[in-house]
């Protein structure tokens, strides 16, 4: 069996596969690996360093058409999808609900993919959930960015010239990202609020020092795995004047609010961004699939009413170091339920998790939540 990994394009920065995983799975018995020249340069990783490990080093095309398994971070395109083998198999982030340009190529390639973010939001399913490890990154780096931005400190300040007041920080989404969030605003001094959709996280959100903005009424669906849900309009009109009158308060604002396949939820309107103090800064992780902020572009930072709106959905890859790292090992443990001990394939379409993360399989779209 032959796993490759291929080099990312445009401004990503990390990698789907590291030198010390390429040691542990050529230690479980796979026949070779091959990486893309180049492959973790921006992560700080040489080629000697693959080739040191065990790897041998190829083009992007010579690594996609030799492979049994092949990894990637983004979605490879659609030349290099085309030139993999018929029951190969693929493995990275594909954003399947919205990329079906790369969907219809598996199907026609008769490739089995599978999609990282499907991974179940499981106990089980931790160890191999790139949406929790790359959403920490994302939480992190999203406050430190906006603290560099913002015209004010975040911690309250006692000097000889008077007092400084601590910053506010409101965070919309309290899954992973917004927890991350909520614990680096705090470690930095801020008084941060917090607002989700789900009562269950409240106990989270205070543990860290934050306060919870709770409306009631919201609904709730324990089978979306941890997901919030589309909510009712009576409901969305109650969020919609709580979260304004949190966000005017507050001097930066993070937002990670996003619903599987479908669109972001517009939290943050217009007429809010125009009643928040000049200098404010907002950092919507979301932005990727429409935004939490009305007025936001994806990969760029505009300006409205004084307020500095960050469209960053790929904080993780500024930070490829580590989050290259976390990718790695959650390929790595999604890869222990394929590969038998003595190196074999082995594709169990029983397992909840094999199951959930796979699109599509042998020409024929498999996971239900896409079919639907």
């Amino acid at each position: 069996m032959i796993i490759g990994a291929l080099k990312e394009v445009g401004k990503e920065k990390r990698c789907a596969l590291t030198p010390e995983i390429v040691v542990k799975l050529l230690k479980m018995g796979v026949g070779s690996i091959v990486v893309e020249q180049g492959l973790g340069l921006a992560s700080g990783l040489t080629d000697a360093m693959y080739v040191a490990a065990g790897a041998s080093l190829a083009d992007a095309v010579r690594v996609a058409s030799s492979s049994d398994i092949l990894l990637s971070i983004n979605t490879p395109s659609v030349e290099l999808i085309a030139a993999q083998k018929v029951s190969s198999i693929s493995i990275c982030a594909m954003n399947p609900f919205f990329n079906s340009a790369a969907i219809a190529a598996y199907v026609s390639g008769k490739i089995t993919a599978f999609a990282l973010e499907l991974v179940p939001r499981s106990t089980r399913g931790q160890a191999m959930d790139i949406m929790s490890s790359q959403a920490t990154v994302a939480g992190y780096k999203a406050v430190l960015t906006a603290a560099q931005l913002l015209p004010k400190f975040f911690p309250m300040f006692m000097t000889a010239a008077g007092s400084i007041k601590p910053a506010k920080v409101l965070v919309l989404g309290a899954g992973v990202a917004g927890l991350q969030s909520i614990a680096t605003a705090r470690k930095l001094g801020a008084v941060v609020e917090a607002f989700d959709v789900r009562s269950a996280v409240k106990e989270e959100v205070v543990s860290l020092g934050a306060k919870f903005v709770e409306v009631a009424g919201a609904t709730e669906d324990k089978a979306a795995g941890g997901y919030a849900v589309e909510q009712s309009a009576a409901y969305k009109a109650l969020q919609a004047q709580a979260i304004h009158e949190a966000a005017i308060r507050a001097d930066v604002i993070i937002a990670t609010a996003q619903i599987p396949g479908r669109t972001a939820p517009i939290l943050i309107k217009k007429e809010t961004v125009a009643s928040m103090q000049p200098g404010s800064v907002i950092i919507d992780l979301a932005a990727s699939t429409g935004g939490n902020v009305e007025g936001v572009v994806n990969d760029a930072t505009v300006c409205i009413d004084d307020v500095t709106i960050v469209g960053e959905s790929n904080l993780a890859s500024t930070m490829p170091g580590d989050a290259s790292k976390m990718f790695s090992r959650n390929i790595y443990n999604l890869l222990g339920l394929m590969i038998s001990k003595v190196g074999a394939l082995q594709l169990n379409f029983e397992d909840d998790i094999i199951k959930g993360a796979c699109v599509c399989s042998d020409g024929n779209i498999v996971n239900d939540r896409l079919k639907s």
